[in-house]
């Protein structure tokens, strides 16, 4: 047995380089894991804008308001203003984030947009589930993704990008009413 310190675990005999990388991506679905997301984009080296882009700050940021007052994400502004309009890296325009920008319009959404994603997809979950009582491998990634969404309000109540008293509610998601009964 030889100790693999890049997987994280123990190795019974010789194997080649292919059969690691099976093991390492084996390993990827686990949560808290320094391996998991190991492909990422790399951000330009060059932090001003570059010479080629005639759009001024102020614009950027016009163009940010708007997008947000027609009910887009954030990352979906980043989206369409890379794509349109050329501009990869907001920051090195204006010098702000784009969410900084929309809370300093006050167009920041109120709960985070991974939250906010996590929710959506229980409540999918949730409505496959009335249609489909039986589905038990439905149920149980339900209580994986409602387990993400706690831990997820946990992080974001420390952080203070939740008020303290915020909860999920599964039912109050749904918009199904709940019945005291």
């Amino acid at each position: 047995m030889v100790w693999h310190p890049a997987l994280g675990f123990w190795i019974a005999g010789r194997r080649s380089r292919a059969t690691l990388i099976e093991l390492r991506k084996r390993k990827q679905g686990q949560g808290r894991q320094p391996w998991v997301g190991i492909s990422a984009s790399a951000l330009p080296y060059k932090r001003t804008p570059p010479s080629w882009l005639k759009i001024s700050s102020t614009d950027v940021e016009d163009n940010i308001c708007k997008f947000a007052k027609k009910g887009l994400t954030p990352s979906q502004i980043g989206v369409i203003l890379r794509d349109s309009h050329g501009i990869a890296q907001v920051k090195s325009v204006t010098g702000n984030k784009i969410l900084r920008i929309l809370k300093a319009h006050g167009l920041a959404p109120e709960i985070p947009e991974d939250l906010y994603h996590l929710i959506k997809k229980a409540v999918s979950i949730r409505k496959h589930l009335e249609r489909n009582r039986k589905d038990k491998d439905s149920k149980f990634r339900l209580i994986l993704v409602e387990s993400r969404i706690h831990r997820l309000a946990r992080y974001y109540k420390k952080t203070k990008k939740l008020p303290p008293v915020w909860k999920y509610a599964s039912f109050e998601a749904c918009g199904i009413k709940h019945s005291p009964v």
